[in-house]
């Protein structure tokens, strides 16, 4: 299984940023977005079923952040708008072919290459 994140970058406040993770392996049950700043754990940024039925964000992402997913390529997307400083962070993608969308990182077995999201003030 591998999972591939792209599509971070250096921003400004305000701008936008669409992340992209290809999956060459099985059709999971959930797929979800994290990310871990410097000095700081990894957490949960959203997460969706693969039937695209349940979504789950956290607050920091209501209202800037959307996850969806192309079931066709079996990618996941996260568009982030209206980024903030604190939204640095490497950003992972992560999936699991077990249980309900979760907001818990121990629920996802499978997190792919981060990719770095810098935004500037």
């Amino acid at each position: 299984v591998q999972l591939q994140a792209s599509g971070g970058g250096l921003v400004q406040a305000g701008d936008s940023l669409r992340l992209s993770c290809a999956n060459s392996g099985p059709t999971f049950s959930k797929l979800g977005w994290f990310r871990q700043a410097p000095g700081k754990e990894r957490e949960f940024v959203a997460a969706m079923s693969w039937r695209g039925d349940r979504v789950k964000y956290a607050d920091v992402a209501k209202g800037r952040f959307r996850i969806s997913r192309d079931n066709i390529n079996l990618s996941v997307y996260l568009q982030m708008n209206n980024l903030k400083p604190e939204d640095t962070a490497v950003y992972f993608c992560a999936a699991d072919q077990w249980g309900l969308v979760s907001d818990k990182t121990n629920s996802f077995t499978y997190f792919g290459q981060g990719t770095q999201v810098t935004v500037s003030s």
